[in-house]
């Protein structure tokens, strides 16, 4: 699922291109990714795009008269940005919206369709939609640790939950960990004062590191290729290749369709975790 920083770049990339644009015409080629029917969608045709902006995990467009469509691209969608005279979207394609330089489309990857687009109208509704996490970069430390210490759990599902801090998945939530030199399995309850604040920092220095890296590149060509794997990432996707910081293999922790990485010497001790896939192999 695209992150903080994914969704940051995409909105860079929009206010690059369609802010000051009218919409020309909107088409919804599946109409089950359509979530609302009040307003009706052709009130934004003819309308010029006021603003962008990110709620979550969400992306924001805000047309005059104080309407604001919403996409939500959960874990297969993406967005792309074509010519205006480019070819219609393939199979995959579930919407258009098309603007005097160029069309925005929206497609999702695979059967299951959980990408979203909602219509709103006045800042109460688009309001209602913030699952409600803090923002991190708004936020000092003791409003950081109350979010994520309201409930004992344990530093990775405290961090990818959306009503306690904003914006964080699998993939960048691995990255602050070890970045926080920190255990995935630790417990938000029992950590130190100094380890708050490491966990602080990291959080804030790693993602402001990929909105600037990934957001420069948006201004240079539309982030076609979004992924939760990424080069320059230390662990995410890295299992048994060396830690850029010690050497040692990365390690994994897989759970349904989910895979923590981390590494055993810088965040854990050198304890390994159990993993429990293969403990239930292994019985």
């Amino acid at each position: 699922m695209p992150e903080l920083p994914d969704v940051a770049a995409y909105v860079i990339a929009l206010e690059d291109r369609i802010a000051g644009q009218p919409l020309e015409r909107i088409s919804i080629v599946n109409p089950f990714v359509l979530r609302t029917a009040d307003p009706p969608l052709p009130v934004i045709e003819g309308r010029v795009v006021r603003s962008l902006r990110r709620i979550g995990k969400r992306i924001a467009i805000g047309f005059e008269g104080g309407y604001w469509l919403v996409v939500h691209l959960m874990i297969a969608g993406r967005l792309h940005w074509k010519e205006p005279a480019a070819p219609a979207g393939g199979r995959n394609t579930l919407a258009s919206l098309g603007f005097p330089n160029g069309v925005l489309t929206l497609t999702e990857a695979g059967s299951k369709r959980r990408a979203s687009i909602s219509l709103v109208h006045g800042e109460a509704a688009i309001a209602a939609m913030d699952p409600g996490g803090i923002d991190v970069f708004q936020s000092d430390l003791p409003a950081f640790r109350a979010a994520l210490s309201a409930e004992n759990h344990t530093l990775k599902r405290a961090l990818t939950d959306p009503h306690a801090i904003d914006g964080i998945g699998n993939a960048y939530s691995d990255e602050i960990l070890h970045a926080a030199k920190l255990s995935p399995l630790a417990m938000t309850k029992k950590l130190t004062d100094e380890q708050w604040q490491r966990l602080y920092d990291a959080t804030r220095e790693t993602l402001q590191r990929w909105i600037d890296r990934l957001g420069a590149g948006a201004r240079v060509t539309f982030p076609e290729k979004v992924t939760a794997f990424r080069p320059g990432m230390a662990v995410h996707g890295k299992y048994r290749e060396p830690c850029p910081v010690c050497g040692e293999p990365i390690r994994r922790i897989r759970y349904a369709d989910n895979e923590t990485n981390y590494c055993a010497r810088c965040q854990t001790g050198g304890k390994v975790l159990a993993d429990r896939a293969l403990s239930r192999l292994l019985k």
